[in-house]
């Protein structure tokens, strides 16, 4: 008897090497060089060749960090011919790599096209290099202009840059300069993320000490606004709180993790979310430092340090969570959402209702979490 064609599953790809570790950064991220490099390409291959969950189609490929570009393009490109071995992707699967501008070049970006990858992200971050710097960021303004360039000269046709606003002394003046310049540039996509402080960060610890002077809450939304209006007026498509895309090019490996979607991660500190057969989800964490990790898997052992039994009830509260994210609005049938807190919402402002499907209004963008806590 042939067996059934195994589903497609979304892939991550965690490289956690950087060049520096940056203020606000709290990812698996290591300012590591050297055969550490070498030797945790080698066992991310392995663990994607031994993976239980090889043979599966990829719907997505997702390289992350860290600094994926801040390996050598051999290295890079080794791990994804393993993934797409491991993974064969279907048809007009997006394939990206997040990319340092400090770490690119039009070679690179080259061997990364012939390789495979059709989509990149760059950590732009800021334009403005008082940022850069306050940021602990390697690159200077005029290298993200080059490595757009650089990109477009090697064949890549959808290309993310990654911003983020509320930075420290930062002013609305000063993120109006940062969206022209990235307008100016023509990505097909933009992730426009406001500053957020995590524990064990230099920037939380800033905090603290209160020598962190962040823009206050009513400038914060200020320039949220100007992200809405300026990407609306340029053609963009809202799709999701922090995401604009030019039609049709919408991120499709975020897409999976919004609509709580399976996948299978590789790498140190790689999270992965997978179903059993009878759907039951299981949400587990790679080992997170690459020495633990490579090991490991040079000792055959199991690589996730941690992992959960996701309950249905669980996998509710995410879906809607997640979902909730999303401007094409989420279908709350079979989510057992609160109705007298959801008319609480709609009668607020914050929500708009259409029959069974639910979506934040512009005003309760800002109050994502509040609205999904009030449901659940």
């Amino acid at each position: 008897m042939s067996q059934l064609p195994r589903p497609p599953i979304a892939v991550y790809v965690h490289i956690p090497f950087c060049p520096t570790k940056c203020g606000y950064c709290d990812f698996n991220s290591y300012a590591m060089e050297g055969e550490i490099m070498e030797s945790t390409t080698l066992a991310t291959i392995a663990e994607i060749r031994r993976s239980p969950w090889a043979g599966r189609p990829a719907t997505t490929i997702f390289f992350g960090g860290g600094t994926p570009t801040y390996l050598a393009e051999g290295q890079l490109l080794r791990i994804l011919e393993a993934v797409l071995e491991s993974h064969p992707p279907v048809d007009r699967a997006e394939i990206t790599s997040e990319a340092n501008p400090g770490t690119v070049d039009i070679p690179k970006f080259k061997a990364m096209r012939q390789g495979g990858f059709n989509r990149i992200s760059l950590g732009a971050q800021s334009f403005l290099d008082d940022d850069l710097v306050r940021l602990g960021r390697v690159h200077r303004s005029g290298e993200i202009e080059r490595a757009v360039s650089s990109a477009r000269e090697a064949g890549f046709d959808n290309v993310n840059l990654d911003l983020m606003f509320a930075l420290p002394n930062q002013s609305r003046h000063g993120w109006e300069k940062n969206l022209d310049r990235a307008l100016a540039l023509d990505p097909e996509h933009l992730s426009l993320y406001c500053l957020t402080i995590e524990q064990n960060t230099a920037f939380y610890k800033e905090r603290l000490r209160g020598t962190l002077p962040l823009p206050d809450d009513e400038v914060q939304v200020e320039m949220y606004e100007q992200c809405v209006r300026r990407t609306k007026e340029a053609g963009y498509e809202q799709y999701e709180i922090s995401n604009f895309s030019k039609p049709g090019r919408a991120c499709q490996h975020n897409l999976a993790y919004w609509n709580a979607m399976e996948y299978a991660g590789y790498g140190p500190g790689a999270v992965g979310m997978v179903r059993d057969d009878s759907g039951l989800g299981t949400r587990y964490t790679n080992l997170k430092h690459p020495d633990g990790y490579v090991a490991a898997v040079a000792a055959g052992k199991a690589l996730a340090f941690e992992s959960e039994t996701l309950s249905e009830s669980t996998l509710r509260v995410e879906r809607l969570m997640l979902g909730l994210r999303l401007n094409e609005g989420l279908d709350v049938e079979g989510l057992s959402v609160d109705t007298k807190s959801l008319d609480r919402l709609v009668n607020r402002g914050w929500v708009e209702r259409s029959g069974q499907i639910i979506r934040l209004s512009a005003e309760g963008r800002h109050f994502c979490s509040e609205v999904a806590l009030e449901l659940i």
